[in-house]
């Protein structure tokens, strides 16, 4: 820490120091995987701060919502949670509430902040994170609010981080996105892309390992495009040869890739690894080549199936996933055919639907629509309904195979454990609480539509 850093955390805990009982601090993040990655910063500073952690706003003095952008109805539903912490406000007249994320970049909704919701007091753009204890310091000293919009470095490395799990870790490989596709806000709220140097991912996740850490789950809005731009470039599979080198037994996940920059590279080195996931989340977003074409995605059906057939001839068992929006302003009931024709093919393991919502900002923001709401969501009941079909059909593939997985919780009612294995399927299977955390092998045993169900092989895991 720089003595300026050093500085402001002292007179932070002086001011905390007059205080009537411990300090508390309340964060919430909501959104992407990467947000609640930002929000365990968030939490990591306070705590160095010398505020003590709570999952409770009433007793907070410190009140954070870290806030994701990409969806209109999740931002919303901040502004109202926003709403509802007045009534705190008027009993701690020493709360400070704050906005921070994504969410906080909008100038929009900076304004609406200005004008009604005056006791928000902090708002940290995306990447501001580092500037949280000077953004208090300026408030505790009477200023009566305080911005900071950041996003164009990196976040500090030596930032402080409180993990939410002792066994499942998130690793942010690198920072915004070049894509600008016509839906999405992301490359407005969170910049260009950054990357992080491999050798601090290096070190962070070979730390993580030997806590103890069985998941670590690699974040970039578009992790296909890693090292770009860095003094030495490097490619992500480059980066993922790197890391699974490191010894130990963990999985190693990642998220997301754009199909225009997954390559037969990427695929080659999932599969002759030790410790990465035999599955791919792809997102398509829709099966029109007109659409996507709309949608600024830079690949088409043709280039995106030449994906899916590399690793299916290389592994019948490779799992995919993907993210579909139905109702993009132009979409017509011909181009969602061509969404059900991509989903009968590559038959994913598992979707992550979306009926589009307009962003302010964005080009599609502008187009109008050619089908009716009811339209829309006739034909997201249609997809969801085949796709429950299609995932239990194909998921039959690992009956009676023993497979890895990581068990995650327990329901206390039920006895079953539930995590993922390294295909990326959700598994349930008896156990115990002293099995959370643990990868084990599982022998399949049945199949759901959302799940696989199987047995613990106890003699297997014995070593553990």
């Amino acid at each position: 820490m720089s003595d300026s850093r050093a500085q402001i955390r002292e007179e932070i805990r002086a001011v905390l120091e007059t205080f009537p009982h411990s300090p508390k601090a309340h964060v919430q993040s909501f959104g992407c995987q990467l947000n609640f990655c930002d929000g365990e910063k968030y939490k990591g500073i306070l705590q160095d701060l010398g505020y003590e952690l709570t999952d409770t706003p009433e007793e907070a003095d410190v009140i954070l919502y870290n806030a994701c952008a990409v969806r209109a109805h999740a931002e919303s539903r901040v502004i109202g949670r926003l709403g509802a912490l007045k009534s705190i406000r008027e009993k701690n007249p020493r709360l400070i509430v704050g906005l921070c994320g994504c969410m906080a970049e909008e100038e929009e909704v900076r304004a609406l902040l200005r004008k009604s919701y005056p006791f928000v007091r902090l708002v940290l753009g995306a990447g501001a994170m580092e500037r949280l204890p000077e953004a208090l310091l300026s408030v505790y000293r009477g200023e009566k609010r305080h911005e900071t919009l950041q996003f164009a470095g990196l976040p500090d490395e030596t930032l402080p981080t409180v993990r939410e799990s002792t066994f499942q870790a998130s690793v942010p490989v690198m920072y915004g996105c070049n894509n600008f596709c016509t839906y999405c806000i992301v490359p407005y709220v969170r910049g260009r892309e950054r990357s992080r140097t491999p050798e601090a991912i290096e070190q962070e996740v070979r730390g993580l390992i030997a806590q103890g850490c069985r998941e670590i789950l690699l974040l970039g809005q578009n992790v296909n495009s890693y090292g770009r731009g860095l003094e030495t470039e490097i490619s992500f599979p480059a980066l993922l040869r790197r890391l699974d080198a490191i010894e130990g037994d963990y999985f190693i996940r990642f998220m997301s890739s754009h199909p225009k920059d997954a390559t037969p590279e990427l695929i080659d080195t999932m599969l002759s690894s030790q410790h990465i996931e035999h599955h791919l989340h792809l997102p398509v977003q829709c099966g029109s080549d007109r659409v996507l074409k709309e949608m600024n995605r830079h690949y088409t059906l043709e280039t995106y199936l030449k994906t899916v057939d590399y690793a299916r001839s290389k592994s019948p068992d490779f799992g995919f996933s993907s993210d579909l929006i139905v109702g993009f302003p132009t979409e017509t009931d011909e181009d969602f055919e061509g969404t059900m024709r991509i989903i009968e093919y590559v038959k994913y393991d598992n979707l992550y639907t979306f009926i589009y919502s307009p962003r302010t900002g964005t080009k599609a923001a502008q187009m109008e629509f050619v089908s009716t709401q009811e339209q829309i969501a006739a034909r997201m009941s249609r997809l969801l309904a085949r796709q429950r079909e299609i995932s239990e059909e194909f998921n039959k593939r690992f009956l009676g195979k023993q497979v890895r997985f990581l068990a995650e919780k327990r329901d206390p009612e039920t006895g079953l454990l539930l995590g993922k294995t390294r295909e990326g399927l959700v598994l349930e299977a008896p156990g115990t609480e002293s099995d959370i955390g643990r990868l084990l092998d599982v022998k399949v045993t049945g199949v759901k539509n959302w799940a696989l169900g199987g047995e613990i092989l106890r003699g297997t895991n014995d070593a553990e």
